[in-house]
């Protein structure tokens, strides 16, 4: 009766929910977001798709929480944001009574359960010791398992969350898990090339096949429980008997390889996920290719089933979640603003849009956004790698961005049509500045060189030698006079910029410098240091080249450092995942911003001086209010 009066409540709920109104497109910027924090740009890197067991909603994981849809038919919405993880999530499943989402996450092997409908935290089952691959229910809703890094599939009590046995037969990591649809076998794909089916109930070993010449990525039972599907690196996905392990049927890419495979409600169909971007049905029976569904530009690494058999949603490396008709193959609508990575951020002049590069759909882009509202504006693929730096011209017209391909291009900041692209680097470019006096510009690249280059006719003017170890921070003195590089060869080196000639070496210091910002009144430079396990910002005298100032705190390598326009504050980003403002005089610690689950890569104060801005490889940008 209890389990029943649930329900009906769950229902009810979620009832209310679907129901409410449209909220605008922009109002998700704002949900869950850190202490501190006015508006988040970007929804994070995406982890795996479930659709709640009424097939009304779609669930998403997600780097920085989980994401909940709306998914009826012309009524597809963002609805609600589950935060409060600290770890990017790789795999979600909805408990059969939708009343739990249980999710794993990228680093430290535990599982949270979250309520569904409400978005609290209920509990964290901790057993294993390594990133968790995948997560099932079974259909009874009493247990739950886990495959995971650490070579172990865990069986628990999903009530209680107590650990009721570990399965430890396969040799490498366990990637996937399923259980059969009577909830009496486990079936577990693992990197050593099996899969195994177990014993729930007693957490024996039954059957191992080992056909596959290469991982096994995913298994998927029947509706019946009769056959057993597994999908491999090797190209193929193979069907067994489920009580035997009998090999029946192999089905073959036709073009490129198999990432994922589930089965329609039905049974008649077997849906893959390929390595080319397609999306393809199997007769199930005959294993005879039906129909392939097109739309995603780059690996699909998800397919599910809503659980009437109409839709189906896909996730891709694209960085989109896509819905399709199940029975005609039609796309109904895209889930879009997830991002991999950001590694760079920059102001306009104005202040009102924020270029990011990183790594996105695919390939290396540069994306535009609303810094007062959060939308998003537009996207250019500019590089074939990552994006690593991004930088405005001093008369705003211009944006300029480097990255893995070592490759610099220019493109119109207000057309965004490209301009020119200019090539000399060998390695990649992680450092871009524009001169505040001058039409040129400087780079830093793995190559252990910079370069100045000409903005207008982009012709190289000079290339600076002299560093052993990747050049990876670069940046003017405001009057344009001096250019300062940083290396992971520990050393600083002064340039005059319109020469190349190298001015001085600054002493050496024990570690990589990472990054490296002047004061405004060019009379300080402020350099991130990581060496023996001890990140820390060393303040220097320019004329004296005196180191004068530390400043300690951050756990992890300090990947940027700005200065406020004032001068007055000092702002870092580490792979802590933190940012930290400092009084730039006293080195005081003002505050620390936390809410990034990735490393902070990027950051920028806002013209009007009210706002920081932060990047992180969790694929968001926040927005902290300084004041």
């Amino acid at each position: 009766m209890m389990k029943t009066t649930r329900l009906y409540l769950i229902t009810l709920l979620l009832t209310f929910l679907l129901l409410l109104p449209s909220a605008t497109a922009q109002d998700y910027t704002k949900w869950g977001l850190p202490d501190g924090a006015t508006m988040r740009l970007g929804k994070g890197s995406i982890g795996n798709i479930a659709f709640s067991p009424d097939g009304t909603r779609l669930a998403v994981g997600s780097a920085i929480g989980i994401w909940i849809y709306d998914v009826r038919p012309g009524k597809e919405k963002e609805l609600d944001l589950i935060a409060g993880h600290t770890q990017s999530i790789l795999f979600i499943a909805y408990s059969p009574d939708a009343s739990t989402i249980a999710a794993g996450s990228t680093n430290d092997g535990t599982v949270n359960l979250w309520n569904a409908v409400t978005g609290e935290f209920q509990m964290t089952l901790e057993g294993h010791t390594d990133v968790i691959y995948s997560i099932a229910y079974s259909r009874d809703g009493k247990t739950l398992a886990t495959g995971s890094r650490d070579y172990t599939a865990c069986l628990w009590d999903a009530e209680t969350g107590k650990l009721k046995t570990t399965l430890s037969e396969h040799s490498d990591d366990v990637l996937s898990v399923a259980f059969s649809p009577d909830g009496k076998t486990l079936a577990t794909g693992s990197r050593d090339h099996t899969a195994c089916l177990w014993d729930v109930q007693t957490g024996t070993h039954k059957i191992t096949v080992k056909e596959h010449t290469r991982s096994v990525n995913d298994v998927a039972f029947s509706p019946n429980g009769e056959t057993l599907a597994t999908v491999s690196y090797d190209d193929t996905v193979r069907l067994w008997d489920a009580m035997t392990g009998q090999h029946k049927k192999t089905l073959r890419r036709p073009t490129d390889g198999f990432h994922t495979a589930v089965y329609s409600p039905d049974g008649k169909t077997i849906t893959t996920g390929s390595w080319d971007g397609t999306v393809r049905l199997w007769n199930a029976y005959s294993g005879q290719h039906k129909a392939v569904l097109r739309g995603h530009t780059a690996p699909v690494n998800f397919v599910v089933y809503s659980a009437d058999g109409k839709t189906i949603a896909t996730a891709s490396a694209d960085d989109t979640v896509r819905l399709w008709d199940a029975k005609t193959g039609k796309h109904m609508t895209t889930f879009s603003g997830y991002t991999r990575s950001i590694s760079a951020i920059a102001y306009s002049l104005d202040g009102g849009t924020i270029a990011s590069g990183g790594f996105t759909e695919g390939r290396g882009t540069l994306q535009l956004w609303d810094a007062k509202t959060g939308a998003h504006k537009t996207t250019l693929s500019e590089h074939m790698r990552d994006v690593f730096a991004v930088a405005y011209s001093p008369d705003g017209k211009m944006i300029a961005t480097g990255g893995r391909d070592g490759r610099l291009r220019l493109s119109n900041a207000h057309t965004w049509e490209h301009i020119t692209t200019l090539t000399g680097h060998t390695s990649f470019i992680y450092a871009v500045a524009f001169s505040p006096i001058a039409r040129t510009l400087a780079t830093a690249s793995r190559d252990t060189t910079a370069r100045l280059w000409d903005a207008q006719s982009g012709k190289r003017i000079a290339t600076l030698t002299g560093h052993t170890g990747s050049v990876l921070s670069i940046a003017y003195a405001p009057d344009g006079t001096t250019l300062a590089t940083a290396s992971a060869d520990a050393t600083v080196r002064l340039w005059d910029p319109q020469t190349g000639k190298h001015i001085t070496t600054f002493p050496k210091v024990q570690g990589s410098v990472m990054s490296i910002a002047y004061s405004p009144d060019a009379e300080t430079l402020a350099t991130g240091l990581f060496g023996g396990n001890n990140p820390a910002v060393w303040l220097w005298d320019v004329s004296t080249e005196k180191h004068i100032a530390t400043f300690s705190g951050h756990t992890g390598v300090i990947r940027s450092i700005a200065y406020s326009h004032d001068g007055t504050k000092i702002a870092t980003g580490s792979e802590d995942k933190t940012v930290r403002l400092w009084d730039a005089k006293t080195g005081t610690h003002l505050a620390t911003f936390s809410g990034h689950t990735g490393p902070v890569t990027s950051m920028a104060f806002s013209p009007d001086r009210n706002t920081l801005a932060s990047s992180s490889n969790d694929g968001t940008i926040l927005l902290w209010k300084i004041r």
